[in-house]
């Protein structure tokens, strides 16, 4: 196996699992992308065992610390724990993340489980050299009806890497239905958004819901309406906004699925222009869960005024005592910069608040204390006064 030399290990040593190419002690030439390999400190100390990839600007993901062989026992092993790990956080739930890259000890592979069906997604080059004897680990630990790979998302263009779909094992159809807290969603792992739902927020729909009742709500770039139908279940009338005409059309799926065709509306459009044709103090509870504005460090500004006016639109349209549940995905953006952006939505709107509860991503999606990028879900449950 090769080595590569590292001349900075600091952030290393702590527990972050990126090399940057610039820490290299020499250009990655000579490497195919995703090939395993050994890093070397520059006094010729082993430090872990990683994939390199020359074209990307992490050059090198760690796999491990220990020198071993990253081969099927190695994955099946990885796998089974961080399975074994979410059933010590949630029993035996049937749906859920089962690995998340990083925070599991496999960068660039995340796993979820939709009761029957599972949706594997690699986002790295060295992932996609190990998906076989992953996928043997996935079927010979869970035994799923259904094994789908959603290696579509535009982040493997900064590996190099193509994007695709398939079908690995049995059929998509029937979809799967699952069990979020009493409220049921339909899945579509073929041409949902992620795997086929936002699990990461899971946790914080539920908690939200146990604070609402009755009156009107509102449910912006609803995607599924999955918020929506969490509240509609605790009687209140939501109308849910989504720029995508498919994400309306399932809105309408889940809440006749829910029996809630009657709470639940659903309509085509622009956030942002719904919020400024809204009167003030229309709503009782309003959830704003918008797509990730600054996707890099180049886009920070822009976001930044994107957040607080659409975070003050919405705080305008709350009724006094109204709740809003806001969140950013954003990882660019922390947490203090997200509340700072609240603070200025609630300034420059005229609009008084008090903060509830600070939330983040669900328990299956840990983070790593070495590597800030693994916590980027921020959700603040709000309340106008």
């Amino acid at each position: 196996m090769k080595s590569v030399v590292v001349r900075k290990t600091k952030r290393l040593s702590s527990g972050h699992l990126w090399v940057f190419s610039n820490e290299l002690a020499e250009k990655p030439t000579g490497f195919e992308p995703g090939e395993l390999v050994e890093l070397i400190s520059t006094q010729g100390e082993f430090l872990a065992m990683a994939y390199i990839n020359p074209h990307s600007l992490i050059a090198a993901r760690i796999l491990c610390r220990q020198r071993i062989a990253i081969d099927t026992d190695f994955l099946n092993q990885r796998i089974a724990d961080a399975i074994a790990f979410r059933k010590r956080l949630y029993g035996n739930v049937d749906s859920g993340r089962l690995v998340f890259a990083e925070s599991d000890g496999l960068p660039g592979l995340v796993i979820d489980r939709y009761t029957d069906t599972v949706v594997i997604q690699s986002t790295t080059a060295g992932i996609d050299r190990l998906l076989d004897p992953i996928v043997d680990a996935v079927n010979g630990l869970l035994s799923p009806r259904c094994i789908v790979l959603r290696n579509d998302t535009a982040i493997r263009r900064l590996e190099g890497i193509t994007e695709s779909k398939q079908v690995l094992k049995g059929k998509l159809q029937p979809l799967a239905i699952i069990n979020e807290a009493g409220v049921q969603f339909e899945i579509d792992c073929w041409e949902g958004q992620k795997t086929g739902f936002f699990m990461d927020q899971k946790e914080n729909r539920v908690a939200f819901a146990d604070l609402v009742s009755g009156g009107e709500g509102l449910d912006l770039c609803s995607n599924v309406g999955a918020w929506a139908i969490h509240m509609a279940k605790r009687g209140v009338k939501v109308k849910c906004i989504d720029i995508a005409q498919r994400a309306i059309e399932q809105v309408n799926r889940q809440a006749k699925l829910n029996g809630l065709e009657d709470q639940v509306q659903a309509e085509c459009g622009n956030v942002f222009d719904y919020l400024g044709q809204t009167a003030a103090k229309s709503y009782d509870a309003i959830v704003l869960d918008p797509p990730a504005f600054a996707k890099s460090k180049a886009k920070i500004r822009n976001a930044l005024k994107a957040y607080q006016t659409i975070n003050g639109a919405a705080m305008s349209a709350l009724k006094t005592g109204g709740l809003l549940a806001t969140s950013s995905c954003s990882y660019h953006i922390n947490l203090p910069d997200f509340i700072q952006i609240l603070q200025q939505a609630a300034k420059i709107s005229g609009v008084k608040t008090r903060i509830i509860e600070i939330r983040s991503q669900a328990k299956d999606h840990p983070s790593l204390l070495a590597m800030p990028e693994t916590r980027y879900l921020k959700c603040v449950f709000l309340q106008r006064i």
